[in-house]
């Protein structure tokens, strides 16, 4: 059982706030990651897309369930995968910061297990990638 990382780290000119609400918006979440995402289950905190909320990336059966299992406004967002899944032990964590110029620092890690051997780099690669090309979009979005 391998365990793949990989951490984005980029600095937007744009609020914190913004750039926050558009990583927590799983509808949002999903133009950035170019794919259908939709939230399934509210949270119980005043956000609807905070704490125990879930959302599934994907179409019909092909899809996976993500559970937000932290999340603190325009700082943290922390989400493991809930539904059956090619990986295992999947951990995303975004951060927010802001820089000493005023802008918003935006580190994107993700750890996880493959369940098949020598799928995960293949799984690591192409969501960094997606993750990297939704990046930047984020001053458009945001």
């Amino acid at each position: 059982m391998a365990t793949h990382t990989f951490e984005i780290d980029e600095t937007f000119n744009v609020p914190r706030s913004k750039v926050f609400a558009l990583f927590a918006d799983h509808q949002s979440f999903g133009k950035l990651l170019g794919a259908p995402v939709k939230r399934i289950k509210n949270s119980d905190q005043a956000d609807p897309n905070g704490l125990g909320s879930v959302r599934k990336i994907g179409i019909g059966p092909i899809g996976l369930e993500e559970t937000v299992t932290s999340f603190e406004p325009d700082i943290l967002i922390e989400y493991t995968i809930t539904s059956m899944s090619p990986i295992r032990n999947h951990l995303g964590r975004i951060r927010f910061e802001d820089t000493p110029e005023g802008h918003t620092r935006v580190r994107y890690r993700i750890t996880f297990e493959d369940r098949v051997p020598y799928t995960g780099k293949l799984v690591s690669t192409s969501l960094e990638r997606a993750i990297r090309q939704g990046m930047k979009k984020v001053p458009r979005l945001a």
